[in-house]
């Protein structure tokens, strides 16, 4: 290969300097102006030595050059011979072209550095600050529970990183979340997965991190890449809490984000929902009201005069306060057994308004015994369900509901997904059918038969995107709405949906639940994020092996129409071997936002449960 020339080099030479930026190009401009200052003095002292000596040789000569480059109006009052005054006019465009070049580079850099400082790339600086890393519906949720959270404390902050234009984040939030009160959300451009880019929102000194899985193809692997690199951080690890979407990718992300790390299987999660939804209505509404920040929250309180008591007989102990469990220093017990002893070093596990309405009761409230009703459970019979629409979480639904129904059951599929019915092999219970259906069509939903179900489950397709798919979701549940009132049939109907804005729409569609997946999630892991110690509290109340949360007919704990106190509701619970914690109204289920449902009453409050109305219980599968 041949050598370089020298103009070759020296041509690289110059592209290299220029290519270092504002500052380079201006040091350019300094040389060429430096140069022209000089190169007109010099001609004009050889060329013009009259008009040379006026104006006090070189050092004067330097000096009106550079006047006449700075400021080229000067050479209007110029006088002399025609040469000099061709120089100082030479002066005087050579200074037009390097001013005026100057201002386009300064004003080029400027712009060059409000953009950088508008993508978002400079280093957060905060201490104790909450940092979320990935961009998905969800983050709308955290954000919003977190302002809650943090309402009366002045200074939080929340830190926002992905691989988003950091205006297009920053208007979402403002048009999603609204006000933010005294939190301060400050957004940033950049990849989570990259360590350069994590170290931008010093994490090492944060509250906590959430992690979540990003919209787009593959998003478990962003997420897993996003803990090793959490990981692989020198110097301090907050608390980080993360969310994987699919349930074979758990081990993987447990590997990688090491055993302080919370992992929220959002597919195990949402898919029990939904068939707890289906099977006793207001599973989803009570779940949100538990998470979220609004109303009662979880809280752990040791209570040494307590100890030595059963669970059973300190259910009563609190006014305000409604027990649902144990923290022994050696695992976390929901809905324990009756006649499990509370030791000393035991914590409460309790739901209240506000830590400073936990008091003991001055004296404990008597149940009406005539109001008690004790009924047996029914033997599980066969039953019939029908699933309509189809996506990736819907195997696991399927599998679970397996696990609830009685042997002989059936469950009818019906979908256009071409991967409709697959995956469902090992089905103990169920006897599965699959029907091609188009589930927005009238005709269709017709010839399906639905009087002949319990129950309709409608799922989100996930072929469509969360709007397109919520919108399909109502016109399926406005069909099968018409078709109850027309045919006069009766059947529950429970449907999954991605936009809680959409919630208010369906309403309309008098729908038994609406289980919205991303809203629970989101509210899942705020409340990880900012209540690390509740993580095993909250990994109980969503793990299918332990108690889980039933509003069951109030019929089935009290006599109808009979004025008592919620004491006589947790007593006939406690003699089921339930918790009762709650209530919902049945002609409320529709109105928003409590739909009805009321959490840890005060066990004074007299109340009138009807046919109609549910007890809200924490039992046993």
């Amino acid at each position: 290969m041949a050598r370089a020339t020298r103009r070759e080099r020296l041509k690289y030479w110059f592209d290299n300097t220029m290519s270092k930026g504002t500052v380079a190009l201006i040091g350019w401009l300094t040389a060429v102006s430096t140069a022209v200052i000089l190169l007109v003095s010099v001609l004009t002292i050889w060329l013009t030595p009259r008009e040379a000596a006026d104006n006090n040789g070189l050092g004067g000569m330097l000096w009106s050059t550079l006047m006449h480059t700075l400021s080229p109006g000067k050479i209007a009052g110029d006088e002399g011979t025609p040469v000099y005054l061709v120089l100082m006019l030479t002066a005087s465009l050579g200074g037009l072209f390097i001013f005026s070049t100057l201002v386009g580079l300064l004003a080029n850099g400027l712009k060059t550095k409000i953009e950088d400082l508008r993508k978002g790339r400079s280093r957060v600086v905060e201490q104790g600050h909450t940092v979320i890393l990935g961009w998905s519906d969800q983050v709308f949720t955290i954000v919003s529970e977190l302002i809650k959270a943090h309402a009366s404390q002045r200074g939080t902050v929340i830190a926002i990183m992905a691989d988003e234009d950091k205006i297009s984040m920053e208007t979402e939030i403002r048009e999603r979340v609204g006000d933010t009160g005294r939190t301060r959300v400050v957004c940033r451009t950049g990849r989570p997965t990259e360590p350069a880019d994590l170290e931008m929102m010093n994490p090492g000194v944060a509250r906590s991190v959430v992690v979540l899985s990003p919209q787009g193809e593959d998003p478990d692997a962003h997420v897993i890449k996003t803990l090793l690199a959490l990981a692989k951080r020198s110097g301090d690890h907050p608390p980080v809490v993360a969310s994987i979407t699919s349930s074979g990718n758990m081990a993987a992300a447990r590997l990688a984000g090491g055993p302080d790390v919370h992992i929220v299987d959002s597919d195990d999660t949402a898919s029990r929902l939904i068939v707890q939804s289906s099977r006793q209505s207001g599973v989803s509404v009570v779940c949100m009201d538990l998470l979220n920040f609004d109303n009662g929250e979880i809280y752990l309180r040791r209570e040494p005069k307590l100890a030595g008591l059963k669970y059973g007989e300190a259910l009563q102990a609190y006014q305000t306060a409604t027990i649902i469990g144990l923290r022994t220093p050696s695992a976390v017990m929901l809905n324990p057994a009756m006649d499990t002893v509370i030791a000393e070093d035991d914590e409460i596990v309790l739901i209240a308004q506000d830590d400073s309405l936990i008091r003991l009761a001055k004296e404990t409230p008597e149940a009406n015994e005539d109001a008690i009703v004790l009924t047996e459970s029914s033997p599980l019979r066969p039953e019939r369900t029908l699933l309509l629409n189809w996506n990736v979480r819907a195997p696991q639904i399927v599998r679970q509901m397996d696990g609830y129904v009685a042997p002989g059951s059936v469950l009818d599929i019906a979908a256009t997904h071409p991967d409709a019915g697959s995956g469902l092999h090992g089905l103990r219970n169920l006897t599965v059918n699959f029907k091609e259906c188009d589930t927005t069509d009238r005709y269709a939903l017709e010839s399906l038969g639905a009087g002949v179900y319990e129950r309709v489950i409608v799922l989100s397709d996930d072929r469509y995107g969360t709007q397109h798919a919520d919108t399909r979701t109502l016109m399926t549940l406005l069909q099968l709405r018409d078709m109850q009132t027309v045919l006069a049939e009766r059947y529950s109907i429970v449907s999954e949906m991605h936009d809680e804005n959409n919630r208010t729409l369906a309403e309309v569609t008098k729908a038994d639940d609406i289980v919205i997946s991303d809203t629970v999630i989101g509210l899942l892991l705020a409340q990880l994020a900012e209540n690390q110690h509740l993580a095993k509290v909250f990994g109980h109340l969503f793990d299918a092996r332990g108690s889980e949360i039933y509003p069951r007919p109030a019929g089935d704990y009290v006599r109808p129409g009979v004025e008592i106190e919620f004491a006589t509701v947790i007593e006939s619970a406690r003699r089921r071997g339930e918790t009762a914690i709650g209530y919902r109204r049945g002609d409320k289920v529709n109105e928003a936002p409590s739909y009805g449902v009321i959490l840890n009453p005060d066990k004074s409050q007299r109340i009138t449960l009807g046919e109609d109305d549910y007890v809200i219980v924490l039992a046993l599968h």
